[in-house]
């Protein structure tokens, strides 16, 4: 097993929950303007994305995110082994990301969230979050393979405004959310109902980018 991939897909993920969580807690002490929350949220997570995908890209394929994991694996473009290896290694990192979060901020550790984020709604915003994620990283391959850290950046950044759900699309992003009790959080009831829809939407992906895009390959792998 590639050790090497899967420290930067650790690391990856781990720096990306450390992205979301703690501009969130940052954001929430700072103004009890819940938009500008918002907008210093998403600003922050955009950055991270860019930052980590740019540096770890060449080394792992900087998936970050199950769903990305199980895409090119499907498509053949990622061995299953390795996929199989990158799923818990992001979750893990995910967690522990915003572990280090609550450390920072001088917050209890171990925490669940108590933010409800459920309903019809939001099951449909993650579906379409998660195949608008998967559209710009396909079509940022097949179009421009060295613009897709600034497009994947700037996807989550609007999505965090146009998707009702703030645009989780990432099953390991999902768990680890449910860990922090602070703005960026998600009820531990409310996370099957967001995976279940990412996973909808990455098979929505599935079936509609071939027609677009035919076959890509993860050129980092």
């Amino acid at each position: 097993m590639n050790m090497q991939k899967l420290g930067a897909e650790f690391i990856g993920t781990a720096f990306l929950l450390i992205g979301v969580v703690g501009s969130g807690i940052m954001a929430q002490t700072l103004t009890d303007d819940t938009a500008l929350a918002l907008l210093a949220n998403a600003i922050a997570t955009g950055c991270t994305l860019y930052f980590i995908i740019t540096i770890l890209g060449p080394v792992s394929g900087a998936h970050f995110n199950p769903v990305v994991t199980l895409a090119f694996a499907i498509k053949g473009d990622h061995p299953w082994p390795l996929a199989v290896a990158y799923i818990p290694v992001q979750i893990i990192g995910a967690i522990l990301g915003v572990w280090l979060c609550h450390v920072m901020f001088d917050l209890s550790v171990l925490q669940f969230s108590t933010t409800d984020r459920t309903g019809a709604h939001q099951w449909t915003s993650e579906i379409f979050a998660t195949f608008g994620l998967l559209f710009v990283i396909m079509g940022g391959l097949r179009s421009n393979a060295a613009a897709v850290p600034t497009l994947v950046a700037l996807y989550i950044t609007g999505a965090y405004w146009f998707t009702s759900s703030t645009s989780f699309a990432n099953p390991a992003v999902t768990i680890a959310r449910m860990f922090s009790d602070t703005f960026a959080g998600i009820n531990p009831a409310h996370v099957s109902g967001f995976i279940l829809a990412q996973l909808v939407g990455l098979f929505v992906a599935l079936a509609v980018l071939p027609l677009l895009f035919g076959p890509a390959k993860d050129g980092a792998d």
